[in-house]
């Protein structure tokens, strides 16, 4: 199994960006699709972002497309989001997900970091 270690999360104002990173070890990270999720306080977790193996589809949830973009580094094993024109309701706790494949589905992905705080403010 893979374990994931998230990074990157923080506090910031409405407009600003961020980038997050989710490190990956213990298997070959080249062989994982990878997704982002996210847990707002008292809220489901919900699907933000997914990539295939090699980078090339991505799949968005409609409220960040255009603001967000998932990518992939398989030489570095570390998964990205950057996060730009950020807004109050993406505050959340941002996990990073391992699987076989990119779906939106949160029992799809076999494997979960501990998760990165995103707090924005107005």
């Amino acid at each position: 199994q893979v374990q994931l270690v998230e990074t990157g999360g923080g506090l910031v104002q409405a407009g600003d960006s961020l980038r997050l990173s989710c490190a990956a070890s213990g298997r070959t990270f080249s062989f994982y699709a990878m997704a982002w999720f996210r847990q707002a306080p008292e809220k489901e977790r919900e699907f933000v972002a997914s990539i295939t193996r090699t980078g090339d589809s991505t799949i968005y949830t409609d409220s960040v497309k255009g603001r967000f973009t998932i990518s992939r580094d398989n030489a570095k094993n570390t998964l990205y989001l950057q996060m730009n024109s950020l807004k109050p309701e993406d505050t959340a706790v941002y996990y990073c997900a391992a699987g076989a494949f990119p779906t939106t589905s949160r029992r799809s992905w076999g494997s979960w970091g501990q998760g990165t705080q995103v707090t924005v403010s107005s």
